[in-house]
């Protein structure tokens, strides 16, 4: 005699075997480029590839432009993003190639580290967060 439980584990076990689907660095990057290309930039930031044949996809170009009310207001800041290759496991490498004077940025333009998104850096985030979190 057979019984849904021969056919059919726990759920215990079920849950035990599931695994995350991990998506690979160039399907992730690869996405995010296509997403900045389509973009339209109503929500203040733009990006895409630095070198548009880079197959490594790790160099890219953003651009913020200031928030209206602000002291940044009608101006437009160029930012260099360097995802390495352990990127989105690990933050990239962000910098501003306009000089700008933020708390979150060093006197070479580089992003510190331990601030907002990047401090606090998981797998889901993107270039496009990073620059949102700038613009504010």
């Amino acid at each position: 005699h057979l019984c849904v439980a021969d056919f059919f584990p726990p759920p215990d076990v079920v849950a035990a075997h599931k695994m995350a689907v991990v998506v690979p660095r160039s399907f992730r990057l690869l996405d995010e480029l296509e997403k900045g290309q389509k973009g339209d930039a109503t929500s203040g930031v733009s990006w895409g590839l630095s070198i548009p044949d880079d197959i490594t996809l790790s160099s890219w170009n953003g651009t913020i432009f200031g928030p209206l009310g602000t002291t940044f207001e009608n101006r437009i800041y160029s930012v260099l993003v360097h995802c390495g290759p352990q990127y989105p496991d690990q933050v990239p490498e962000v910098k501003f190639g306009t000089r700008i004077n933020m708390n979150c940025v060093d006197t070479k333009g580089q992003v510190k580290p331990t601030w907002g998104i990047m401090g606090h850096w998981q797998r889901q985030f993107t270039v496009e967060n990073i620059l949102e979190q700038l613009r504010r």
